[in-house]
């Protein structure tokens, strides 16, 4: 839920996604549902809109049941990223989920967004070794940690990621130079990582209740939604699988 701040209404909030000024000091946004309830972890990836507007997107995922929605654009420059994270996170406020921005923590905490997810050299190769350290460059923004390994994911939570991601468990067109990890590293996460985490790669919904039974309670779908021609119905059928 948005609420008005600094005079400015929530018809102006919207405008303010075509502003060069952050939107984040504009409108003040409830937090989302507790990362611990969250079970299904969409995208927006911009290499999957298939001539889509991205708002639409985000719209039809909201109404699938997605809890996180993460803005991926691997491809984009800065400035592309900034707007499409303006434009999604009034559409992700309004339905209480969360809004993941990939790679850049900047834009992420510039726009409000929930989250900043980083890969392993994106986090651990730029120098930083805990997250507080980012925290202490972006405020108060949550970072989640793509991991392939177990050492990977207890380096992860070591270092005081909010979540982490446990994959790719299968072979995936998003990352297709990425080597499976397959379900004995869901089996491994259930075991031991005692934080949240999403089991992520070629999850589909001939694969999904596999992953299931191995242990994961959240999972992340990228193109078995977004190649989808009713996003927000496919988006159910997973969700449904989730309860």
């Amino acid at each position: 839920m948005v609420h008005v701040c600094d005079a400015l209404s929530w018809q102006f909030s919207r405008a303010c996604t075509s502003l060069p000024i952050p939107l984040a000091r504009y409108v003040r946004y409830d937090p989302m549902k507790p990362l611990s309830e969250c079970r299904l972890y969409a995208f927006v990836d911009t290499a999957y809109l298939h001539g889509r507007a991205p708002e639409t997107i985000a719209r039809d995922l909201c109404a699938g049941g997605a809890d996180l929605i993460q803005l991926r654009a691997k491809s984009s420059p800065p400035e592309q990223v900034r707007r499409l994270a303006k434009i999604l996170r009034p559409v992700t406020s309004v339905a209480d989920v969360g809004l993941v921005v990939n790679d850049d923590p900047e834009i992420a905490d510039e726009v409000g967004a929930d989250f900043c997810h980083l890969g392993q050299e994106d986090f651990f190769g730029s120098g930083h070794t805990t997250v507080s350290e980012l925290r202490g460059q972006t405020g108060t923004l949550r970072i989640g940690l793509s991991t392939h390994s177990s050492e990977q994911a207890e380096h992860a939570v070591f270092a005081g990621a909010d979540y982490v991601a446990v994959g790719p468990v299968y072979a995936t067109g998003t990352k297709p130079q990425a080597r499976p990890v397959t379900l004995d590293y869901v089996r491994w996460a259930a075991a031991h990582v005692k934080i949240p985490w999403f089991a992520i790669g070629g999850i589909n919904l001939q694969t999904v209740d596999d992953v299931l039974r191995a242990g994961a309670q959240r999972i992340c779908v990228v193109s078995a939604i977004l190649n989808a021609d009713d996003v927000a119905a496919e988006c159910r059928k997973f969700k449904e699988r989730l309860k």
